[in-house]
């Protein structure tokens, strides 16, 4: 249905997230995508809500991953901050009760790639926020003049049926 849309042009997708359609043509988009009006405003408002739900989504996983920065996760669910004296090796818990040692160099390493990880992880949420923050505006708009040319028809049918029983 978000096809129909009378512009001609494709919406585009990001990681799962479905574009949004700029409706430009208010007048055929309900015939178009075979509803009336009421139901067009409502399919409308059902993707701005799913649209708004992954947005809860992605901003609770971007708090997440913030989180994790912050602290530095050494291994899942662990965190740790430590100044380590001069040694030859260092332990790392890798979870499910398992413990490594490393070097320090190949503890470094390892850090350091978990780091980077979490750093591009947090730059695809934010690039995939962005493009649902877009979709969310797109969708507010086209509930917007959908339903303000739906008041404006009202009007003129109000206006026609006086004159038509003078």
């Amino acid at each position: 249905m978000a096809s129909s849309s009378g512009s001609g042009e494709v919406a585009t997708e990001r990681r799962g997230i479905p574009g949004a359609q700029f409706v430009e043509d208010v007048q055929t988009y309900p015939a178009q995508a075979g509803l009336d009006v009421n139901s067009a405003l409502a399919f409308l408002q059902e993707r701005l809500q799913q649209y708004k739900l992954v947005e809860m989504k992605l901003l609770a996983q971007q708090r997440d991953l913030q989180a994790l920065l912050a602290d530095f996760e050494v291994s899942e669910g662990i965190y740790s901050r430590a100044h380590i004296e001069d040694t030859d090796s260092v332990c790392l818990w890798l979870g499910a009760n398992v413990m490594l040692e490393y070097s320090c160099e190949e503890a470094t390493t390892r850090l350091q790639r978990n780091l980077e990880n979490a750093k591009a992880s947090l730059e695809v949420l934010v690039a995939d926020l962005q493009f649902l923050r877009d979709q969310v505006t797109i969708m507010r708009v086209t509930i917007a003049r959908v339903y303000n040319w739906d008041v404006h028809q009202k009007r003129i049918r109000q206006a026609v049926a006086p004159a038509k029983d003078s």
